[in-house]
This record gives structure tokens, C-alpha cells and sequence, in this order.
């Protein structure tokens, strides 16, 4: 065979592995587990961290307070050292809808080694930990650490709450299914929720036991003791990938942890031009290789094999009338294209989006390759005005 053939069978077996072999990551049926309502329910802190949030929060706050949960819970929202307002427009809110009693806080600026997220979420739970002893004699049993850009159905907290103590869980983690509406979104978005879980196979994260750990930053819903025995967020607060570097935590600790795609918890979030999905991916693409250059070559490497070598492979065999290579590929690009299908239709995307994968891909890449040219400058990720020069990856033990 022609060496254009051969790397048309390499991807194809590649593709045949993932297909099989990497936790069926192609596959959205991963939602809430079995739910039960508890006897009693117990209470919950919400912990918002906020850094100029003012334009969305008037789109996922109200829904927050409006929670339909029977048990006791509250709201801390972290302004994070906002510039637009964004603390006093909480309070408005709060005061306007009603609803789970709210409290804004402002710790000021992260201690060095701290990201802001992280510095921010550490002052809420612990004021959440403190209020709960002082009021109530007894501190919060859940904490859910929300984002600012996150809008909750009317059932999320109790939803989320059953499903942790139907199942044992120490950790309940849903990716909000993000907003699609430009066409960079359509490109973009369901792609990296593809790319997400075949780095995580949700059903891997979901073993008991597993050394697959994740979560999605969003929406998690974290038992306080847990917490306390992960050390989180001061065992993590220099993670830039924070959401996974706290599903680890949680694991190594002993807890047990599982991650899905939510139906009813959804980003607000827009991300209407290239340019913004690219700082999105880019700020902390190469924290997720641990700013190894060995590893930005390898994942360069892979990704030209796995997602650029099928249709270019397919395309010189059928100029050269190799029919070994066109075939190989040609079913290679077949069998990505199947596999993107699940996430399209979650997403209710066309799906004639499916076989474009391959082009997505090469913009990952780029994403990818500018984020360590962004480190070794200087810039490493940088986030509303705050650049970590040298950021942490998620930590592997």
C-alpha cells in the first residue's frame, strides 16, 4: 500500500478504538441518575462567584432565587472585584424578585498563587460554612457552586439534591448545555462538549473506583464534608482548570463523583464571534497539557491523524485512484462524522454540520497552539483584566 493509504488505515483504526474502546464518550444519555425524595432535605449554600457580571445576571440570577427547593437554602454571590456594578446590581435583584435570601460579599483581590474564581469561591463557602454554625447550629450539608452565567430551572436544586442523596454521591457535576445561535456558536460549541467527553468519558468519570475524574464548573452540587476533606478550594487554588482539578480532589479524597449533560440548566452566555469562543478556548487549552511541549506536539500530532487525515487522505486517493487510501479514509470520515451526530441533536444543531468536524478540529488546533505561544509570552490565561503568567494545570497524582 501507498503511505497515504497507510495513514488512512491508521485513522481509521483509531477511529474504530474510539468507536469502542474509550467509554462510548459519543453517547448523550448520561443525565441526572435515579432521584428519590428524601424524608427530610437538607440544607444547601449557593455559592456564585461574579466578576463583571452585570449583563448576565439579570438572565440567571432571578431563576437562582426563584428555586423551588423545600428544604433551607441560601445565596452567596462573591463579587470578585467587579467594575461594572455588579454586586450593587445583585442586591437590586435580590431585593426586586424575592425569593432565597441573598447576600452579596466582596473579599478584594486575590492573595498571590490564587486564581480569582477560586480566591472568590473560598470566601463564599466559608461564609456560607460560618452563618450555617452560627444561625442554624449546624453547617450547609450541600454547596452549589454555580457560575454567574448559568440560568437554573425552577427544579435544579432540588433535582440536584435527590439525585446526590438517592445515589451516595459526594459530587454532582451537569454541564450546562451552552448557548448556540451564530454560526461560529453552531461550529463551535457542540464541538467542545464532543471534545470535553472524549477526554472524560462521562461513563468512566461515572465508574466507582474509576481514575477518570471530571466535572463541569457550572453547576456543581458538592457535599460540605467532602469539601472539607479534599481541602477544597485551597488544595486547587492555583488551577486554572479548576472543574476537573476539583473532581479530582474530591476523588482522591474518597468521595464519589459523577458528571452529565443537564436538560434544564443552560448558559446564558453568548459567544457570537470567533474571537470570543477563541479566548474561551485558548486561556486554558495548554494548562490542560500541563505547558508541556511534548505533549502540544503529540496533541498536535493526534489531532492532524485522528480528525485532519480522513478527508484528506480520501480526497488524494481519489485524485490518485488510490482506491485503498479513499476507502480507508472515506469510512474513516464516515465513522467521525456517526459519532458527531448524538451531540448535534442534543444540541438541536443540523446535521449536516457533522461532517464539517474535520474544520473544527483545525481551529481547536490553532486554539490550542495560540494558547502555549500566549504562555511562553508572558500571558499565560487571561480572564475580565486578570492574567495568570504561569498558571497551574489540573493536578495529576
Amino acid at each position: 500500500m501507498s503511505a497515504v493509504a497507510w495513514i488512512a488505515v491508521v485513522s481509521l483504526a483509531a477511529w474504530v478504538w474510539l468507536l469502542l474502546g474509550q467509554g462510548f464518550f459519543w453517547r448523550t444519555d448520561q443525565r441526572l441518575p435515579r432521584r428519590e425524595e428524601p424524608g427530610t432535605w437538607p440544607d444547601v449554600a449557593v455559592v456564585v462567584p461574579a466578576r463583571d457580571e452585570a449583563e448576565m445576571l439579570p438572565l440567571s440570577l432571578p431563576p437562582l432565587l426563584a428555586q423551588d427547593y423545600p428544604g433551607r437554602a441560601e445565596i452567596v454571590l462573591v463579587d470578585d472585584g467587579s467594575t461594572d456594578g455588579t454586586g450593587a446590581l445583585a442586591r437590586e435583584l435580590g431585593a426586586l424578585h424575592g425569593g432565597l435570601p441573598l447576600t452579596v460579599v466582596s473579599p478584594g483581590d486575590p492573595d498571590p498563587g490564587w486564581t480569582g474564581k477560586l480566591w472568590a469561591l473560598r470566601h463564599g463557602i466559608a461564609l456560607a460554612r460560618a452563618r450555617g454554625r452560627q444561625e442554624y447550629g449546624t453547617e450547609p450539608e450541600y454547596l452549589l457552586l454555580t457560575d454567574a452565567d448559568i440560568a437554573h430551572a425552577p427544579d435544579s436544586l432540588r433535582e440536584l439534591v435527590a439525585a446526590a442523596r438517592t445515589n451516595d454521591l459526594d459530587l454532582v457535576s451537569q454541564m450546562a448545555r451552552l448557548r448556540v445561535v451564530s454560526m461560529w456558536e453552531r461550529l463551535v460549541v457542540p464541538a467542545f462538549v464532543y471534545f470535553f467527553g472524549q477526554l472524560y468519558p462521562f461513563r468512566w468519570v461515572n465508574r466507582a473506583g474509576a481514575r477518570t475524574a471530571a466535572a463541569a464548573g457550572g453547576c456543581v452540587l458538592l457535599r460540605t464534608e467532602a469539601a472539607v476533606r479534599a481541602r477544597v478550594p485551597d488544595s486547587i487554588h492555583q488551577a486554572v482548570i479548576d472543574d476537573v482539578s476539583l473532581a479530582r480532589a474530591v476523588r482522591r479524597g474518597g468521595g464519589t463523583i459523577w458528571l452529565g449533560l443537564a436538560d434544564r440548566v443552560d448558559s446564558v452566555r453568548p459567544y457570537p464571534r470567533l474571537d470570543d469562543l477563541w479566548r474561551m478556548v485558548s486561556r486554558s487549552a495548554y494548562a490542560q497539557l500541563r505547558h508541556s511541549p511534548a505533549l502540544l506536539a503529540g496533541t498536535v500530532a493526534g489531532l492532524a491523524l485522528v480528525y485532519l487525515a480522513p478527508p484528506l487522505t480520501l480526497c488524494a486517493g481519489v485524485l490518485s485512484v488510490d482506491g485503498a487510501a479513499a476507502w480507508a479514509g472515506g469510512l474513516a470520515w464516515a465513522v467521525m462524522t456517526a459519532t458527531y451526530l448524538p451531540v448535534l441533536r442534543y444540541y438541536s444543531q443540523p446535521l449536516w454540520l457533522a461532517p464539517l468536524l474535520p474544520f473544527t478540529a483545525v481551529l481547536y488546533l490553532l486554539m490550542t497552539v495560540d494558547s502555549a505561544v500566549q504562555h511562553y509570552r508572558g500571558r499565560g490565561a487571561a480572564w475580565k483584566g486578570r492574567t495568570y503568567a504561569r498558571p497551574e494545570a489540573a493536578p495529576e497524582r
